[in-house]
């Protein structure tokens, strides 16, 4: 295995929370591809760090979604198939359909609405900018979408999804991520937001996550 920037020794400070960000970032951008055994003692020398610690991190990333056990237990960077990309996005699709249907229903949200064409405007600040850069923008604007709904709950299991979703991008490629970070696409979820119908704030997000899918999977 080679030895990558983002698997290089890590500070002895809170080693396990750096292991597991390092790792999945390698995984998440394709570093260590779909498919890659992880090999304990290649990573633990790579990051310099425990074995025992090592497999804490892994045991944290096999939660997320981003490494399976295979036979004997051993661990592989997770391969995405059609099915399950559109399960992922079915699932945001609730998730941020109940999101924007709780900001909807807000009597007074000019200030979530403020935040939500913020970071559209991030969005499209960053188009000129790297995949790793759009990817970061877009997710970001559901992330905030999210969390503008106050209900803690939701943003957990959001949260627990990222990775795949960042999977799920890599999975897809270049031309066919990007469609998915059309800005005009998410001017229409905040106007949906805006208008206070939450039928139409579900229908909206539903609709986005549905196209979303079938783009990624082509």
């Amino acid at each position: 295995m080679a030895v990558t920037a983002s698997l290089l020794g890590l500070e002895k400070k809170s080693l396990r929370e750096q292991a597991l960000a390092a790792l999945r970032t390698a995984i998440t951008s394709g570093e260590l591809e779909p498919g890659r055994h992880l090999v304990e003692t290649e990573l633990s020398e790579m990051l310099q760090i425990s074995r025992g610690t090592l497999r804490e991190a892994l045991r944290q990333l096999e939660q997320e979604g981003l490494i399976s056990a295979g036979a004997r237990g051993r661990m592989s960077v997770r391969h995405l198939d059609v099915k399950e990309i559109r399960d992922i996005f079915a699932v945001r699709g609730v998730l941020e359909s109940l999101a924007a249907r709780t900001l909807s229903d807000m009597p007074d949200k000019e200030a979530a609405l403020a935040e939500l064409r913020a970071a559209v405007d991030a969005m499209e600040k960053a188009a000129a900018s790297s995949l790793e850069e759009r990817i970061e923008s877009d997710l970001e604007f559901h992330r905030t979408l999210c969390r503008l709904s106050g209900n803690e709950t939701l943003l957990h299991s959001w949260e627990s999804l990222e990775g795949s979703i960042r999977m799920s991008i890599m999975f897809a490629g270049l031309e066919r991520a990007t469609r998915n970070m059309s800005v005009g696409r998410h001017h229409d979820i905040v106007a949906a937001i805006e208008t206070g119908n939450a039928a139409k704030a579900r229908e909206t997000i539903i609709a986005h996550m549905d196209g979303a899918a079938e783009n990624l999977v082509g």
